[in-house]
C-alpha cells in the first residue's frame, strides 16, 4: 500500500498549484504576492464556449498566464518541476495516490471538516441553515477531505450572506492560514473529528422551489443565487425573498389556511407566497429572458395567477 510523501521540513522551497474556478484565483495571486515560488500551475482543459465554440481557458489559467506562471493540463507534471509540495485550491480533480505518494499537497477546503467533505461546502452550508463555516487548511489523501487539518478558521454565516459573498469572504479568510503554511510549514496537523457530512455537488432540479417546503428552506435556496420556479411555462429565477406569515400554517385549505404556492398578497414589498409552514415575500426575481427586477414591478407586469404552485 502507498504511504504519502512526506512534507516538507518548515517552509516549501517550490510549489505547484493545482485549481480551477474564479475561486481559486485569488488565492493563486495571493500565494505569488508573498513571494511564493511557483514552478507550475496545473488546471483544467480549455472548454468550448459561445456561439462559436470558441476555446476558453479557465480562470486559474487566464490567471496563471497574466502572472507569467507556466501551465500545464497534466497532473504528471507536477512531479517534473523540482517542487517539494502541492497546493489544491477548487481543483475539479481526484488526485490519485500515485502522485500523491510523489509529492505531498495541501488543500484549503471551504467549510469546517469533517462537516461538508466534498463538491459544495458552500453551498450545503447556506442551504442546511448553518450559523458557521470556515475554512481548513488540510492533508490531501486517498479518501474524501478526509485528511488532518493543519489550521481552520470559523466564518459567522449572516442572514444577508448570499453564495457569492459567503465564498467571498471564506477565500479571504484563507489567505493567511494557507501563506503560513507554505512559507513557514503545516507541523503536525490533528485528526478530524466529530461527525461527518456530504456535500454532494448540487443538481439542477434541487434548485427548483417547491412551495410546499418551509420558508426556511425556500429562503435558504435563494441565497444560492440560482433557484428558480416555473410560471406560464417559463422558467423565473427567485433570487432573493424572506420569510413571512406565521409559522405552523398549514399548507391545505383547513380553517381558511391557504394551499401553499397560492399568492397571499402583492403589494410595494414583493409578493407573498404561501409555503409549507407559513408564507415567503418574493423580493427579486429574473424572468426568463429578462434583466433581475424587484418581485413588485414583475407582478406588475406579468398579471400573475392566484397561484405559483
Amino acid at each position: 500500500m502507498s504511504t504519502l510523501a512526506p512534507l516538507p521540513t518548515g517552509g516549501a522551497r517550490r510549489i505547484v498549484y493545482f485549481g480551477t474556478p474564479d475561486v481559486a484565483v485569488p488565492p493563486l495571486r495571493a500565494l505569488v504576492a508573498a513571494g511564493v515560488d511557483i514552478a507550475l500551475v496545473v488546471t483544467r482543459v480549455d472548454k468550448r464556449r459561445g456561439r462559436g465554440s470558441t476555446l476558453s481557458p479557465s480562470p486559474v489559467k487566464a490567471a496563471a498566464l497574466d502572472l507569467g506562471l507556466r501551465v500545464s493540463h497534466t497532473m504528471a507534471d507536477a512531479l517534473e518541476v523540482g517542487a517539494d509540495l502541492g497546493v489544491v485550491v477548487a481543483y475539479g480533480r481526484i488526485i490519485p495516490m500515485e502522485l500523491l505518494s510523489k509529492l505531498p499537497m495541501v488543500n484549503v477546503h471551504f467549510s469546517l471538516l469533517p462537516r461538508w467533505r466534498g463538491a459544495a461546502p458552500v453551498e450545503r452550508a447556506l442551504m442546511a441553515g448553518d450559523t458557521e463555516t470556515g475554512i481548513c487548511i488540510m492533508r490531501v489523501e486517498e479518501g474524501l477531505d478526509t485528511g488532518v487539518v493543519y489550521d481552520r478558521v470559523v466564518v459567522p454565516i449572516r442572514n444577508d450572506h448570499t453564495l457569492t459573498t459567503l465564498r467571498s469572504e471564506l477565500v479571504e479568510a484563507s489567505f493567511q492560514s494557507l501563506i503560513r503554511a507554505v512559507t513557514q510549514g503545516c507541523g503536525a496537523g490533528e485528526p478530524q473529528r466529530g461527525e461527518s457530512t456530504h456535500a454532494a455537488k448540487i443538481e439542477p432540479i434541487e434548485l427548483q422551489i417547491r412551495w410546499a417546503a418551509s420558508a426556511r428552506e425556500i429562503v435558504a435556496l435563494t441565497k444560492l443565487e440560482t433557484a428558480w420556479f416555473m410560471l406560464g411555462g417559463k422558467r423565473v429565477r427567485l433570487l432573493a425573498a424572506r420569510v413571512a406569515g406565521v409559522a405552523g400554517a398549514p399548507t391545505a385549505d383547513v380553517a381558511g389556511a391557504p394551499i401553499a404556492g397560492t399568492v397571499v398578497r402583492i403589494d410595494a414589498d414583493g409578493v407573498t407566497v404561501a409555503c409549507g409552514d407559513g408564507a415567503v415575500t418574493l423580493l427579486v426575481v429574473q424572468p426568463e429572458g429578462k434583466t433581475a427586477m424587484s418581485a413588485a414591478a414583475w407582478a406588475n407586469g406579468a398579471r400573475l395567477p392566484s397561484s405559483l404552485a
